[in-house]
């Protein structure tokens, strides 16, 4: 649902619903029972455009405030206010937290806000793990040593094979490279001696 948000009034969107709005539009575009005037169908084309450029410059906020967050918790302890702060927005807009992340609120729970927002990240993060665990369930081995299990018979060790017997047998290195013959000394025909 969208809502106001900033302070030019401007609406939020979440990824849903833009992509049930870009999906209404594509449909008003091509599917028309009434031919679309030209200039609706350039309202139409301009908010594909808006709403497209909006996804964009959305992931470039998302990267760019992620970056901070990683150079906030690099400088830690010194920017212990400041990278709280990051990391409760971003918890609150959906961020799952790294192990970076739980490790760094880990080593500052002295502070009270610190422990009180490992414990949420924390809660976050294994909600996360929880979810993709039941998205994309690993295949599960059986475990023969439980009570109750079946005891399967030993499987024979696979037979070495043999290799198949070339028809001409393997060259030697002689007969590949012949010896080099010595060279001859040139006839001495011909020449005087002196």
């Amino acid at each position: 649902m969208p809502t106001p948000y900033g302070s030019r009034g401007g609406m939020a969107f979440s990824a849903a619903e833009l992509h049930v709005l870009r999906r209404s539009l594509a449909h008003a575009l091509q599917s028309s029972s009434a031919p679309l005037a030209a200039e609706e169908v350039q309202d139409c084309l301009r908010l594909a455009q808006s709403v497209d450029e909006a996804v964009r410059e959305a992931g470039r906020l998302r990267a760019f405030l992620l970056d901070d967050l990683a150079r906030y918790r690099g400088a830690l302890p010194g920017s212990l206010s400041g990278y709280l702060e990051l990391l409760r927005a971003a918890l609150a807009a959906g961020y799952e937290p790294t192990p970076d992340d739980l490790a760094a609120l880990r080593a500052l729970r002295a502070n009270p806000a610190a422990a009180a927002l490992l414990e949420r990240a924390r809660t976050v993060a294994e909600r996360s793990v929880r979810r993709r665990l039941t998205a994309n369930p690993a295949p599960r081995a059986r475990r023969l040593s439980l009570a109750g299990g079946r005891e399967e018979p030993p499987r024979p060790a696979p037979a070495p094979k043999e290799r198949p017997r070339p028809e001409r047998p393997v060259p030697t290195p002689g007969e590949v490279f012949p010896p080099r013959r010595k060279p001859t000394p040139p006839p001495a025909s011909g020449l005087a001696v002196v």
